[in-house]
């Protein structure tokens, strides 16, 4: 149970006795206006071919996928999805970022956008609740009850293709979500903003092991570590846990595994992981698309453009366009006014640093590695509030699954770039509440447990709300 912290018994008394002071703090909430991100890194442009690119990825991740006989060649979705577009799970506040109020997945089903479907929303999407893939973190036993022994992690997609005019004879289930939520068997993640990625593609290892160098001797109980590439050995940094290494590798693990198709990195049909462990796919389910493997390729005929440019852009996989749109997404604007007025904001930057927040949520990652790309992610400061390593969260926040070297309460500290209109919070987005999203940083074997206490104990409620203010204009 969560302990009782001194100042919350202080101000419960104070404002007990003392009903005409008001000393509540709030979360500002998601900041309205015009989205501070969604548009291309400063030096993008169309004399060097680079906006093209831009514009391509960016129309191809907002892209509906069919499974076969697509009017528009988008073909391959499922056997087993998640959603059938990129853009709908990264919306908001504009396309490539996180989820958007209204859950895309409710709706694909609820108002029967896919026809002749067999699917049945699961209890845990809603119309208004966060966009959401499913894990079980255990396999199930022969008597329907966890197996603790036999850890499983992997992604259960929500919807199957089947029923579907343009999915043949292909008939699966989908996953026992109820026996799942019965037996607690299952967790949640929500899709991560890709705004500023490339720059955080783009810090040298070396920078990241500088900072966390600088930060070791923290007395904060902080001492992450970072998740490896298995491959080659470098710092992996993208996803929940910073398990993939490139942007490629992330869209193209994305690609498989929340639409099902099949692409350059990940060439096969992707089965459930009990059914990998078993039979696998049915054959009335595998190459639906008819194109063969993968699914996804290089176009070796290309599209007709009005200019060189464009017609290059059209060669490269959706996967490569997918990787090349997030790189060239500039970060998030900061507000320097709202929500609270440019004095509160300041000090609420300050107070994060005092109270231990930035050791983990590093304000700045120096400067990034030279660019082959485009200048703007060269030389350039990565102001993403993230060490980019992975840390122990504590029983409150775990989820009892393990991606390379990260375990089962281990996360990539989230860059914070954008906070100010992210509506839901969290890895699994449990909360829309900021002081919610705080609070769950304390919990028994939580790195952030002192950080958090601060937070509660050494802040008045005038500073606390100084430090929402912060967080919110990011």
């Amino acid at each position: 149970m969560k302990t009782v912290k001194r100042a919350s018994v202080l101000a419960f008394l104070v404002a007990l006795f003392l009903p005409g002071i008001a000393f509540s703090q709030t979360d500002p909430g998601v900041q309205g206006g015009p989205a501070r991100a969604g548009s291309p890194l400063a030096s993008v442009n169309s004399s060097d071919g680079t906006l093209q690119f831009f514009q391509n990825g960016q129309a191809r991740f907002q892209d509906i996928e069919s499974v076969s006989n697509s009017p528009t060649g988008n073909n391959g979705l499922g056997p087993r999805f998640n959603f059938v577009q990129c853009s709908g799970c990264h919306l908001q506040p504009a396309v490539g970022g996180t989820g958007p109020a209204t859950n895309p997945q409710f709706q694909v089903i609820a108002n029967g956008f896919v026809s002749g479907s067999t699917n049945t929303i699961p209890s845990f999407i809603t119309a208004n609740g966060p966009t959401r893939e499913a894990r079980f973190p255990f396999f199930f036993d022969a008597n329907g009850n966890p197996n603790p022994n036999a850890p499983n992690g992997g992604v259960e997609d929500l919807f199957t293709v089947s029923g579907r005019s343009d999915a043949g004879s292909c008939s699966l289930p989908q996953p026992s979500f109820a026996l799942a939520q019965q037996t607690n068997n299952i967790i949640f993640r929500i899709p991560t903003p890709t705004f500023g990625a490339g720059l955080i593609e783009n810090v040298d290892d070396s920078t990241l092991l500088r900072n966390q160098a600088a930060n070791a001797n923290n007395n904060l109980g902080i001492s992450g570590t970072f998740n490896h590439n298995g491959n080659d050995g470098t710092i992996a940094r993208f996803g929940w846990k910073a398990q993939n290494k490139s942007l490629e590798l992330f869209a193209g693990e994305a690609y498989n595994v929340e639409m099902g198709i099949s692409n350059e990195i990940f060439t096969q049909d992707r089965p459930l992981p009990g059914e990998d462990m078993n039979a696998g796919l049915p054959a009335s389910c595998l190459n639906l698309s008819g194109s063969g493997y993968p699914e996804d390729t290089t176009n070796f005929t290309t599209k007709a453009g009005s200019d060189q440019f464009a017609t290059n852009a059209s060669i490269p996989s959706d996967t490569v366009m997918f990787a090349m749109f997030m790189r060239l997404l500039a970060p998030p604007t900061p507000s320097t006014t709202t929500p609270g007025g440019a004095t509160s904001i300041a000090n609420g930057r300050r107070l994060f640093s005092a109270i231990g927040c930035a050791t983990c949520h590093t304000p700045t990652l120096s400067s990034t590695q030279a660019s082959n790309f485009t200048a703007s992610l060269g030389n350039a400061p990565a102001n993403a509030f993230s060490d980019l390593e992975i840390h122990h969260m504590g029983t409150g926040l775990a989820d009892n699954v393990s991606q390379g070297g990260a375990g089962g309460d281990q996360f990539r500290t989230a860059p914070l770039w954008g906070l100010g209109q992210r509506i839901f919070l969290l890895h699994d987005g449990r909360t829309r509440n900021l002081l919610s999203a705080i609070e769950a940083h304390e919990s028994n074997g939580s790195e952030g447990t002192q950080a958090e206490l601060n937070f509660d104990q050494l802040l008045t409620s005038s500073q606390q709300q100084d430090v929402l203010n912060f967080l919110r204009s990011l």
